[in-house]
């Protein structure tokens, strides 16, 4: 059974530099067309699953009109949602007002991510954000009268930049007191402006110094980095992003989507013509056994506490350390087994796609 949905809002007031996402500018004749199709996509596939979470990303989700966003909220009621539910909506900061929060309240929202990225004025023209710490500050304050419930995401790793400047913008960050925070180094992904600007990213090892600062930073503070990426205060880690990296199955909605049902992996067209005329899923693939197992180690290794032995083995069958040559790896210093879990060790983490490779196409059991 499926307990999860992924929905894809693909537009955006501005582009930013670095965005690799399915997206386009926001059109409102535009939008309107895509929030018919997505209702017929979802009418279409959705299997009336009883759903234990809900994201809506993008794209900027929040970037929709407030009749848009009740058009949205009426296809989404047709989803069963189980009585725990965890509902996260994407939102730009300033994107935010109080009808907006309401809205999302009375629509069973109960989390919001937002992105604020950097709060230094060195970088925001590199990255096409502009941020107003005031501005940050106030709408971030209306967003706590609303929602307990909310992450920030911070990038870090811009040509230049220094330690020193990722630990101002946490500081910042956590003077806001969210529950949850979400941090990425900066890839220059093909067809974004900076690879057309051929920007180089920033030496690895002044990135690794600054990886570890922010994780001793925000443990520190009572952040407990529970994923390479994300952090949260006790009872905050997000349900939703849990689905992908425990190798759960997850329904994809929207433009450019990706799913994975019945064992299938798939990812919608991102031709937004196509899409509107009912064109949804670009490709598919079916997944083995064996493939499974190698996502299971590569997505299940991203969490802090790495892979739970015992699930693996009622999952599929088979020990994993009889499906894959863990001794090797651990006796290299690349993995960790206590003997209930399998994990990275910490000096690893900022190395993990290095050691995660060893699991593509590396299972005994072929």
């Amino acid at each position: 059974m499926v307990n999860s949905i992924y929905i894809h809002i693909p537009f955006c007031k501005s582009i930013c530099s670095y965005c690799d996402f399915c997206k386009q500018f926001y059109n409102k004749n535009l939008v309107d067309k895509y929030l018919i199709s997505l209702e017929k996509e979802i009418n279409k596939r959705y299997k009336n699953d009883l759903i234990n979470t809900i994201y809506i990303g993008g794209g900027t989700p929040s970037c929709l009109s407030v009749e848009q966003l009740n058009k949205l909220f009426a296809i989404i009621k047709k989803i069963n949602l189980s009585e725990d539910y965890e509902f996260t909506i994407e939102a730009n900061v300033n994107d935010i007002t109080e009808e907006k929060l309401i809205l999302f309240r009375d629509n069973n929202v109960n989390r919001i991510s937002i992105g604020i990225e950097t709060v230094n004025d060195k970088f925001m023209p590199f990255l096409n954000r502009y941020n107003d710490k005031n501005t940050i500050i106030n709408n971030i304050n209306l967003v706590k009268r609303y929602f307990d419930n909310f992450n920030l995401d911070l990038m870090y790793a811009f040509p230049s930049e220094t330690v020193e400047d990722v630990l101002e913008d946490l500081k910042f960050v956590l003077l806001l007191e969210p529950k949850h925070i979400s941090i990425y180094s900066l890839i220059i992904e093909e067809h974004t402006k900076l690879y057309i600007d051929k920007v180089m990213p920033i030496d690895d090892e002044i990135e690794s110094n600054m990886y570890y600062s922010i994780i001793s930073y925000l443990e520190e503070n009572g952040y407990h980095q529970y994923e390479i990426s994300n952090f949260s205060k006790e009872g905050y880690k997000s349900k939703h992003n849990l689905v992908y990296w425990n190798n759960l199955e997850y329904y994809g909605f929207g433009l450019g989507a990706s799913g994975f049902v019945d064992k299938v992996r798939y990812t919608n067209n991102r031709n937004i013509d196509r899409y509107n005329n009912g064109d949804y899923v670009y490709e598919e693939e079916k997944i083995s056994k064996q493939i499974d197992m190698e996502n299971e180690m590569i997505f299940g290794l991203r969490k802090r506490e790495g892979v739970n032995k015992s699930l693996f083995k009622s999952k599929y069958s088979f020990k994993v350390d009889d499906v894959f040559d863990i001794i090797s790896l651990v006796e290299s210093g690349l993995l960790e087994d206590d003997g209930n879990y399998i994990r990275l060790p910490l000096d690893r983490l900022y190395v993990s796609n290095s050691i995660l490779v060893n699991f593509i196409g590396g299972s005994n059991n072929e």
